[in-house]
C-alpha cells in the first residue's frame, strides 16, 4: 500500500492526511442553517466534515451535501436536566470515539461541555461558536437556578477556549470583558439569493398585503404583539412561518380575537419554501422584545433573511438589528409596543413599497450581507489559529 501511494499520490490518499472535523450542535440539523453553511465551508477547504445533532419528531431527512456526513440523535427527553445530560453524554462518546478528529466545532455552550472534555483528552484543536448569550436568554431569566447552573458551567469552560466566534460585536466585546477571550465576529448571514415571489402564494390569500414572521414561536419575539395589530390593519394577512413554545398559546390569541382568517400557522418550512414564501410578502417582522441581553444584542438571521428576499423590515430599535437597518436603509426600526400605532407604522412601509422605495436600497444590502462575504472571517480565523494554511 505505501509503495502505491509514492506511485500513484493523487489517487490514493491515506487517512493520516485527512483533516477530519467534527461539527456539534443541539439544534435539529434540518433546520440549523448556519451549521449547514459552516459545514459546506470547511468541506470547500478540504475537511472531510462530520455534523452531529439532533432529529425531533416529524423531522425531515436532510442531506446538507455529498460526502458530508450526519448523526442525528433521537432524544427519549425533549428539554430539561435531563435532555442535556443525555445528549452531552452521548455527544461525548461520540466524539471519544470518532475517527482522527483534526477539529471539534461546538456550537453554543450546550455542546460545549461534551466538546471541551473530548477535545483536552483527545488533543483535538476546538472551536466554540456562540449564537446568542445563552445564559442571557428569555427563557432562563425568571429560573435563577437554572441560569445559575449555566452560567457557572460557562464561566468554568470559556476562560479555556483559545479560538471563539459569536454573531454580533455587542455579545464579543461583552465575553472579552467577562472572560477575556476574543471572539471573532461571523454574523449569521444567509447565502445570497434571488427573490422569488410566487404568484400562486399570493393568490392563494385573499389579502392585498402578505406580512410574514419567519422563526421560533418563543416568548419574547413580539409575535403576540404582531397579532394584536392585524385587527387595525385593512387588507392584510399575517404569515407566521415556524414552530415553538409558544404556538398553541399563540393559536388561542388568534382564534379569541376573531382572526382565524387573517393569522396563518405554515408551521416548520423546508428553507426553499421559505425562501418563496418570503419573497411574495411584503413586509418581515423582527420584533423581539427587550427581555435580557441575549436578546438586545441579538442578530436574528432572519433579518437577513428578510433582505435576501428583497422584502423591508420592520424591527424593535435594539442596537445590533438598528444599525443594519438603519445603516442600509432597508426599513424601519421602533421602540413602539402599541399595535394602533405599529399598525400605523406598517401602512405607511406597504405605501412606500408600493412606491419601491425600498428596492435599490434593499439590492445593495443584498449583495453585501451575504454568507459568501462574511465566511472570509470564519477562513482568516481558522488560519490565525493554525487549523488552514495562511493565504499567499
Amino acid at each position: 500500500m505505501a509503495q502505491l501511494q509514492v506511485l500513484f499520490p493523487i489517487f490514493i490518499a491515506s487517512d493520516d492526511f485527512l483533516k477530519r472535523a467534527y461539527i456539534s450542535v443541539i439544534n435539529d440539523l434540518a433546520s440549523d442553517q448556519r451549521v449547514h453553511r459552516v459545514a459546506l465551508l470547511l468541506q470547500q477547504e478540504g475537511f472531510e466534515v462530520h455534523c452531529i445533532g439532533r432529529r425531533l419528531p416529524g423531522s425531515p431527512d436532510v442531506k446538507i451535501a455529498p460526502g458530508i456526513k450526519l448523526r442525528r440523535y433521537r432524544m427519549l427527553f425533549r428539554r430539561g436536566p435531563l435532555f442535556y445530560a443525555c445528549f452531552n453524554l452521548r455527544l461525548f462518546c461520540s466524539l471519544m470515539s470518532c475517527r482522527k478528529p483534526f477539529l471539534f466545532v461546538a456550537n453554543d455552550l450546550d455542546t460545549l461541555l461534551a466538546t471541551s472534555l473530548a477535545a483536552g483528552i483527545r488533543g483535538t484543536a476546538l472551536v466554540y461558536d456562540s449564537h446568542e448569550l445563552f445564559t442571557r436568554v428569555p427563557e432562563l431569566l425568571e429560573r435563577p437556578l437554572q441560569r445559575n447552573i449555566w452560567s457557572r458551567l460557562e464561566a468554568c469552560l470559556l476562560p479555556r477556549v483559545k479560538t471563539a466566534i459569536t454573531v454580533s460585536s455587542s455579545i464579543a466585546t461583552l465575553y472579552r470583558k467577562r472572560y477575556g477571550v476574543p471572539f471573532a465576529v461571523v454574523r449569521n448571514l444567509p447565502l445570497q439569493r434571488v427573490p422569488k415571489p410566487d404568484r400562486s402564494i399570493r393568490e392563494g390569500y385573499a389579502a392585498r398585503y402578505l406580512l410574514i414572521y419567519q422563526g421560533a414561536l418563543n416568548v419574547g419575539r413580539g409575535i403576540e404583539l404582531m397579532i394584536d395589530m392585524m385587527p387595525f390593519l385593512d387588507d392584510a394577512m399575517l404569515l407566521l412561518a415556524g414552530v415553538g413554545d409558544i404556538e398553541k398559546a399563540l393559536r388561542k390569541r388568534v382564534t379569541e380575537k376573531g382572526l382565524s382568517g387573517r393569522v396563518v400557522f405554515l408551521g416548520r418550512l423546508e428553507p426553499e419554501e421559505l425562501h418563496r414564501y418570503t419573497s411574495s410578502a411584503d413586509l418581515g417582522f423582527s420584533l423581539e422584545e427587550d427581555r435580557g441581553l441575549s436578546y438586545r444584542y441579538a442578530l436574528p438571521n432572519k433579518l437577513f433573511d428578510y433582505i435576501q428576499a428583497g422584502i423591508p423590515v420592520l424591527c424593535s430599535a435594539l442596537p445590533e438589528m438598528k444599525a443594519v437597518v438603519e445603516g442600509y436603509k432597508v426599513g424601519r426600526t421602533t421602540t413602539e409596543r402599541s399595535p394602533l400605532a405599529l399598525a400605523g407604522m406598517v401602512s405607511e412601509m406597504l405605501t412606500m413599497a408600493d412606491e419601491g422605495r425600498w428596492k435599490e436600497a434593499l439590492e445593495k444590502a443584498a449583495r453585501e450581507l451575504c454568507w459568501e462575504r462574511e465566511s472570509h472571517y470564519y477562513l482568516a480565523l481558522l488560519r490565525e489559529a493554525g487549523l488552514l494554511k495562511r493565504e499567499k
